[in-house]
């Protein structure tokens, strides 16, 4: 069966992969799995910045509405708000109406379930069910039982104050540069840090529905490194168009993306005495480089499939605190249940003001190992048969004798394209450069 949902919810150009129609399906069939049984069930309906927002915001509490369910509308907020004003406001589930860092012309519908979750395979299964199949809920209420949309007052408000309540320090005297990406954090990350003490200085904060992630943002780290260095700030924080992400830099404008942040606070929490279970969460991509500063520090770095659901399911099974991706998504179990740039941006000022130390020092406790990653180009069907070919499977293994725990070889294939990627990391870049192409060759001719 083809697939609705990918990794992070349903995604696709806006009006035409992403209609009206199915995001009222998806209101109406994956609110009624969501809220089955409750009585006058609500859920909150949030939206990042892009134009489409307020087609499919209304198509969509139309379909909830029509279910039985108000719908809690909270306007532009960041992703994690979503998942932290389900608690607050003690509502049946969430949805979020955003594509991340995708250009303004994509959209997407992520759910969140009463206890601020992501949907499980399970529940989306029977939601794509429903839809390809064009079935409807047996659940058509009338007069009184039809839901509402009422109009939460100052969701960001109540998201910052959340936020605030996770640290126990102030920013003052922190020259903080921030690129919003004129995405969902526009208002609340400004306002949250100058709250807080900090000096603010902003860019790309003024979105005007088209504007969202454009040259901007967390995937063009490059704006706020400039403004850094322009404003002699402290530290950089760029967040990508629903905020929950962060990529940081430090005061020279070097970058300190999501496997450096893990290193720092993982570090600090385990002098603490807060890290829970003496481990932190990474996936298969982190950079072997988080592995050593880890091992140097005695904390364990426990990898997952890529994807901040498989960081989140290993960190929920086993009472981990700490977990993300290279990318900015990091999730402090703690305090939320999803990637959350702003809680993550508090978390990372509040150990460079705690320690007094730079944050270029304080990321140096981890050196990235360099990294090749080559894709080579595969017959569809073959691109899942790399280990059982006795010639490829040969080849990484000489591969990584020779590396002698000192370089890795990480096969993917792709899955939407008929692609293997082939990652390398060593400390020599040309030889792990050389190594990835010969590697890459050899699985195109064997695979093709």
């Amino acid at each position: 069966m083809a697939k609705l949902f990918g990794t992070d919810g349903v995604r696709g150009i806006a009006n035409i992969d992403l209609s009206a129609d199915l995001a009222y399906k998806l209101g109406r069939i994956g609110g009624f799995f969501l809220t089955k049984g409750k009585e006058r069930p609500k859920m909150l309906v949030g939206m990042d910045t892009r134009i489409s927002g307020d087609m499919l915001e209304g198509a969509l509490s139309a379909g909830l509405n029509s279910a039985g369910i108000d719908v809690l509308y909270v306007g532009v907020v960041p992703t994690p708000a979503i998942a932290c004003l389900i608690k607050i406001l003690g509502a049946d589930g969430g949805v979020m109406i955003s594509a991340s860092h995708n250009p303004v012309e994509y959209n997407g519908i992520k759910f969140f379930n009463e206890d601020s979750y992501k949907l499980t395979d399970e529940m989306e299964n029977s939601i794509e069910e429903y839809i390809f199949n064009n079935l409807d809920i047996d659940n058509i209420p009338s007069g009184g039982k039809v839901g509402r949309k009422i109009t939460v007052e100052n969701p960001t408000r109540k998201y910052m104050d959340f936020l605030k309540n996770t640290i126990n320090i102030d920013f003052k005297g922190l020259k903080v540069a921030m690129d919003c990406g004129n995405g969902a954090a526009y208002k609340a990350a400004p306002e949250l840090l100058h709250e807080l003490g900090a000096q603010v200085f902003v860019i790309n904060n003024e979105p005007n529905g088209i504007n969202i992630n454009v040259n901007c943002g967390s995937t063009k780290p490059e704006e706020v490194q400039k403004l850094v260095l322009e404003t002699g700030a402290d530290i950089g924080l760029s967040f990508d168009g629903d905020a929950d992400r962060l990529i940081a830099c430090d005061e020279n404008g070097n970058i300190v993306d999501g496997d450096h942040v893990l290193a720092i606070c993982g570090i600090h929490l385990k002098k603490k005495g807060m890290l829970k279970n003496n481990t932190v969460v990474g996936t298969v991509m982190s950079n072997m480089g988080l592995d050593i500063a880890l091992r140097e520090n005695a904390i364990d770095l426990i990898k997952t499939k890529v994807g901040d659901r498989y960081v989140l399911e290993e960190m929920k099974n086993n009472n981990y605190l700490l977990g993300g991706e290279q990318s900015g998504h990091i999730i402090f179990l703690d305090y939320n249940t999803t990637g959350d740039g702003l809680l993550t941006a508090l978390q990372l000022m509040s150990v460079v003001k705690e320690t007094g130390t730079k944050l270029s020092k304080l990321s140096s406790v981890m050196t990235d190992m360099p990294q090749i990653l080559v894709n080579a180009k595969v017959s569809a069907e073959k691109r899942n048969d790399y280990l059982s070919d006795n010639e490829i499977v040969n080849k990484i293994n000489d591969i990584e004798n020779h590396f002698a725990g000192k370089g890795r070889v990480l096969i993917r294939p792709s899955g939407t394209e008929p692609l293997v990627r082939v990652m390398i990391e060593g400390d020599k870049q040309e030889e792990i450069k050389a190594y990835a192409e010969e590697l890459a060759r050899l699985i195109e001719d064997r695979l093709i």
